[in-house]
């Protein structure tokens, strides 16, 4: 039985407190928030010890695995800590704010054998998982185009990162992904409308080395919570629905079929329509089974730290691409997506 623990209990935190005080082979040992009445009401509501000092939640629980949901300014410092305790780390996206305040992660994790996970939760949504299986299947054929859209709202609990680093990451990550191949360049317009000091919006787009392109149309400043990705290909065209979970193919009448894969493209037009059965499951509980999955057996987990970092990076460069208007290339050749 490992222990756990959630390190912010905020939005996004007191939802790993639910899923670990569900999961059967992991006992909720405490939680802790540096606003105390909020550590408070999630203590009392899941009947754990709650603490305003993380510390001294480590000092007396002892867990073997911790899920960290505090602000990003603060991931390296309390990140760093738990590893050097021994502590597995579930660190919510991004992994940090930096790319040197990541590798800093990740080398300590390295040298103290601590699985340490990044949340980038879309890789585990079923409608994903089946989307990318059937693109390695090749149902799609070559693909074209991903298109990725990501309007919400704009979140209160947002005050030290703009809308790159904290939601275009989710589609930079699921890009990577689904194509698992190298970035050559990207360009962004970025606006700024409720931030004087960071971006509120992206429209991105980016280039794969097989010549695919991605697009990102991501902002906080929509009345409506929208999350699709559409993915073009010489046979037909999916789309995903990542809040209902729903995943549809519209077949190309004329493009290549997979029994005559050296055929021409001759056009595009309409053919059958397929809905796509899809197992729905919450991604959150999958994620963290994943996590408590690499701790028990002392592999890597599904999203290493070296992935979000790559993810981070990514985003960072739309964000200097928007501030500079001008197009970045990747000379570098990064790690592909692992997965």
């Amino acid at each position: 039985m490992l222990k756990a623990a959630v390190i912010g209990v905020g939005s996004m935190g007191s939802n790993h407190v639910r899923v670990y005080r569900d999961m059967e082979q992991v006992e909720l040992v405490a939680v802790a928030d540096q606003a105390e009445a909020t550590a408070a009401r999630l203590g009392a509501r899941f009947g754990v010890p709650y603490y305003a000092d993380y510390r001294k939640m480590l000092d007396e629980c002892q867990p073997d695995m911790v899920s960290l949901a505090v602000p990003t300014i603060h991931h390296l410092e309390v990140g760093m800590e738990l590893i050097r305790r021994g502590v597995h780390v579930l660190v919510e996206k991004p992994i940090t704010g930096t790319i040197q305040e990541g590798q800093e992660l990740i080398d300590l994790a390295e040298k103290n054998g601590v699985v340490l996970a990044v949340g980038h939760i879309e890789r585990f949504n079923p409608a994903v998982q089946e989307l990318r299986r059937r693109l390695r299947e090749g149902m799609a054929g070559r693909i074209y185009q991903l298109h990725a859209v990501r309007l919400s709202p704009y979140p209160a609990r947002i005050r030290d990162v703009g809308v790159v680093i904290d939601l275009a990451s989710h589609d930079i990550d699921l890009l990577r992904f689904l194509m698992n191949e190298r970035i050559t360049r990207l360009y962004g317009e970025t606006l700024q409308s409720i931030n004087s000091d960071r971006e509120d919006a992206l429209n991105g787009v980016l280039r794969f080395a097989s010549g695919a392109i991605g697009v990102l149309d991501v902002n906080w400043i929509t009345p409506k919570k929208i999350r699709t990705l559409t993915i073009t290909g010489a046979r037909g065209l999916f789309h995903c629905d990542l809040l209902s979970q729903e995943l549809f193919f519209y077949e190309n009448e004329f493009g290549p079929s997979q029994w005559d894969t050296l055929s021409v493209l001759r056009g595009v037009s309409e053919g059958n329509v397929l809905g796509i059965r899809i197992n729905r499951q919450e991604p959150l509980a999958a994620e963290i089974a994943d996590f408590v999955a690499a701790v028990q057996a002392g592999r890597a987990p599904t999203i290493t730290g070296r992935d979000g970092l790559e993810t981070l990076r990514l985003a960072h460069e739309f964000v200097r691409s928007g501030r500079e208007q001008r197009l970045i290339q990747l000379d570098e050749a990064p790690a592909k997506s692992a997965g």
